[in-house]
């Protein structure tokens, strides 16, 4: 039964997934099919040295719903994002990742909430009370220390940012992403700074993590260019008024 009457483009950020990026876009693909809903998967491959290109293209269908872009290197997430966003059609835009360790299906709640709450923005939250994870305790320390660190020098309504499932209103990136500058590490933060600031709203959705071995190692050089990434927003917020509206 359709949910959702206008198109969504799902957007996938891919770097070294050639072993099963076939496999879950014919899941992204099934699972929008049985949702009845008009949509368009736009793979990112964010400069693979594997095979993440050739199998993406492989699952190219006679419908024509799928695109594939290659970034000249690799950017990071938040640049592969701005870069899918900008052959993005749908109304609605969705972020999930290309691991599908979020669910596709999880939209519905997402859309579900943005429908309830009339909100512009909902994120997929590990740190909300209905969410169901089996998530490394190393990362929930981490994770809870940088959620106390977000509300303070932030003070955004919500209580995880880094979760890869978002559900946007083509609006509020419109707006958004060309104030963005983050590329890799804390672009989920930025991206959602920019839009509170301009006044969208953001609301939170439970999520069901299906936790893979990769996750389990916890990268303190990429916690350590979290933390940097975070301190040049809050420069560019406060300090320099960067994210105002020119005059």
């Amino acid at each position: 039964m359709q949910f959702y009457k206008g198109k969504i483009s799902i957007i996938m950020p891919a770097y070294n997934e050639g072993r099963h990026i076939l496999s879950n876009i014919r899941e992204t693909e099934r699972t929008f099919n049985d949702l009845g809903v008009k949509y368009e998967i736009i793979v990112v491959d964010d400069g693979s040295n594997d095979n993440t290109l050739a199998e993406a293209k492989r699952a190219a269908t006679a419908k024509g719903n799928l695109i594939v872009i290659k970034n000249t290197k690799n950017h990071g997430k938040g640049y592969s994002l701005k870069n899918g966003f900008r052959r993005a059609t749908g109304e609605l835009v969705l972020f999930l990742d290309a691991d599908l360790e979020l669910h596709p299906g999880q939209i519905r709640t997402l859309y579900d909430i943005m429908e309830l709450q009339e909100v512009d923005v909902v994120i997929g939250s590990k740190r909300h009370p209905d969410s169901r994870l089996d998530y490394p305790l190393q990362r929930r320390i981490v994770s809870s220390v940088y959620f106390f660190l977000i509300k303070l020098l932030f003070g955004l309504p919500l209580r995880d940012t880094q979760t890869g499932i978002k559900l946007f209103k083509k609006e509020v990136l419109k707006k958004a992403f060309p104030r963005m500058l983050v590329k890799r590490y804390a672009y989920d933060l930025e991206l959602l700074v920019i839009a509170h600031h301009f006044g969208y709203k953001i609301g939170e959705a439970p999520v069901v993590l299906n936790f893979k071995e990769k996750m389990g190692s916890l990268n303190f050089g990429a916690v350590y260019l979290t933390w940097w990434d975070t301190m040049a927003i809050f420069y560019r917020m406060y300090i320099l008024k960067y994210y105002d509206e020119k005059k």
